[in-house]
């Protein structure tokens, strides 16, 4: 049975599946925090089968995850989790930028400097929510002036919910200026590089950003490789 959707031509799953990202992207949906259908459906006024489909189709993204006779959570952010999103992004975004480089003009370069003058304000005024989504628009910018329409689905749809858990819970460990320099530094690189090397550049850029963090945050990063998201997501509290 095709499900019916409301005048602005999204169906009540879909609905529910943008109310979950959204949540996943402001914060108020955690990694291991359990998701209680019922308690979406009340929220969004929709009966428990929408909520339904739209956990499969987040399950397959691997946004949440199912344990059995514990219920459904969103996905835990583990080491070895960590290093596959920061290697899968640098591999996608270096082929962003290679491609916006190769069709670069300077309306584009202003987009970009005009994203990162408002991380700049944010950096200014200490307004860490401001500086995350700023740093997210200043990404997603350069996903769009690739103008390779499945890259940037790709990265926004499928990417951008994991990088947005992983910035929330480490980029505040590093002062917001600090952050802002190596966006502006970033920035400056994939501009200037020569495009027979910008690609590789940013893949490095992304390495270094990885162990950066990875000796900053050690502590939370020794999970071991063999704990799978199923077993960490049992022992947490429901």
């Amino acid at each position: 049975m095709t499900e019916r959707k409301s005048k602005s031509g999204v169906s009540a799953s879909e609905r529910v599946e943008q109310y979950i990202r959204q949540s996943i992207y402001t914060g108020a949906l955690k990694p291991r925090e359990r998701v209680i259908e019922e308690n979406i459906a009340t929220q969004l006024d929709c009966s428990r089968g929408p909520v339904r489909e739209a956990l499969l189709r987040l399950e397959r993204d691997g946004l949440i995850v199912t344990v059995p006779r514990r219920g459904t959570f969103i996905h835990d952010i583990s080491a070895e989790s960590i290093e596959v999103i920061f290697s899968i992004r640098g591999k996608l975004e270096a082929l962003c930028v290679r491609y916006f480089r190769q069709d670069a003009n300077a309306e584009a370069e202003t987009a970009l400097k005009n994203t990162l003058k408002e991380m700049k304000a944010a950096a200014r005024e200490g307004d860490e929510e401001k500086f995350l989504q700023a740093d997210m628009a200043l990404h997603r910018t350069i996903w769009k002036l690739s103008n390779r329409e499945q890259l940037y689905r790709t990265l926004n749809t499928l990417m951008n919910p994991f990088i947005f858990m992983v910035a929330r819970a480490y980029s505040t460990r590093e002062p917001i200026r600090s952050r802002y320099r190596n966006h502006e530094g970033y920035v400056e690189m994939i501009l200037s590089t020569p495009i027979e090397h910008v690609e590789s550049a940013v893949e490095e850029y992304f390495r270094t950003l990885f162990e950066k963090l990875h000796i900053q945050t050690r502590s939370p990063f020794l999970i071991p490789h063999s704990v799978t998201a199923s077993k960490t997501l049992a022992n947490s509290r429901p």
